[in-house]
């Protein structure tokens, strides 16, 4: 056992809990919580010493009186923490007001590449216009939204960085690609 392992005893078995390797190394990990709590979660998170992101995005709103423009979470019911993957570090997020719980397996997080995180702030720092979009991978079976094709499913192919779609004709086990680039899809 290393030096560094803890014995958590509990009535009915002893846990023993070995650090990783990378356990002092911070990573990103996603944070899910309660709705509309975005802002107030990532200020307190800040207060207590904990890095935070939350991606804001600025949209105008109509009231029947004014308009004006409001910043809203590019992503809802979601911030993201920089901490080091210890129970220690996992309880301060968990104990702040609006947290529900890590995004992962048995709610114990799944790091995300920082290169995923610089890609989103980068984004948002230049301004450009973002909204939201609901996640499409490759091989995904996909709907599209718009256009002469409105309505048509098949699979979601990437080919040179062109998007294409797979529609099968399973009753004589032959398919077609259609160029898709332009067009707005959404999962089938």
């Amino acid at each position: 056992m290393s030096a560094n392992a803890q014995i958590w005893s509990n009535p009915k078995a002893a846990v023993i809990v070995v650090p990783s390797p990378d356990a002092g190394q911070e990573s990103w990990f996603a944070v899910h919580t309660h709705a509309r709590h975005e802002k107030v979660v990532e200020r307190e998170l800040q207060e207590s010493g904990i890095t935070s992101f939350l991606p804001l995005y600025k949209q105008v709103r109509q009231w029947s009186d004014r308009r004006k423009v409001v910043e809203l979470p590019l992503f809802s019911c979601y911030i993201f923490v920089r901490i080091a993957p210890d129970n220690v570090q996992r309880m301060r997020v968990l104990r702040s007001n609006g947290v529900l719980r890590f995004v992962g397996d048995h709610g114990m997080g799944m790091p995300i590449p920082d290169e995923q995180i610089n890609t989103v702030r980068m984004v948002i720092e230049q301004g450009l216009p973002v909204c939201s979009h609901p996640f499409l991978k490759v091989g995904q079976r996909v709907r599209i939204r718009n256009g002469a094709l409105n309505g048509v499913e098949g699979i979601l192919v990437s080919r040179s960085g062109e998007r294409t779609l797979v529609i099968s004709l399973e009753g004589i086990q032959r398919s077609l690609q259609v160029r898709i680039e332009g067009y707005d899809v959404e999962p089938a």
